[in-house]
């Protein structure tokens, strides 16, 4: 049977156990039509480039299957007919990659790095806090240019 990588999208106001749960349904469609989910992640709520159906932000999920045409075209067909799904792409590939996706490998190398960028050191052509400025005078030298007044002559 052919294999094929499905991602889609689903509305932003769904929990994260819905979102999953619309995984598992899809996969059932498949299951009753002849194929398989390999594999499936769940990658998250993202925010997208433009709008789509007034939503800003979408549930993104993946699937890796192995299913023959009939069954993907029917799980297309239901998915496009929820209406918690905003989104389908279906790709159908050689084979699929070990391991997990690219998404999935950013994650992890994000949640793996130091919080505290220990790493970025002192950047010198910044002034701190502690220097005094050459491009300002003392504070009093400045006057009173504090706030906004529409009073001023």
């Amino acid at each position: 049977m052919p294999l094929y990588e499905h991602v889609f999208i689903s509305r932003q106001d769904l929990s994260n156990a819905q979102a999953e749960a619309l995984v598992e349904h899809f996969g059932t469609v498949l299951a009753d039509n002849g194929g398989k989910v390999l594999g499936n992640e769940y990658w998250g709520v993202k925010t997208m480039s433009y709008k789509i159906n007034k939503n800003r932000k979408g549930h993104y999920a993946f699937l890796r299957t192995d299913a023959p045409a009939a069954a993907v075209t029917e799980m297309e067909r239901l998915m496009r007919l929820h209406e918690d799904v905003m989104r389908v792409l279906t790709i159908k590939v050689d084979k699929h990659e070990d391991g997990p996706s690219v998404q999935m490998q950013k994650r992890d190398e994000r949640d793996g790095r130091d919080r505290d960028r220990g790493d970025r050191g002192d950047r010198g052509d910044r002034p701190r806090d502690d220097r005094p400025r050459e491009d300002r005078g003392p504070r009093e030298d400045r006057g009173d240019r504090g706030g906004f007044s529409r009073d001023r002559r």
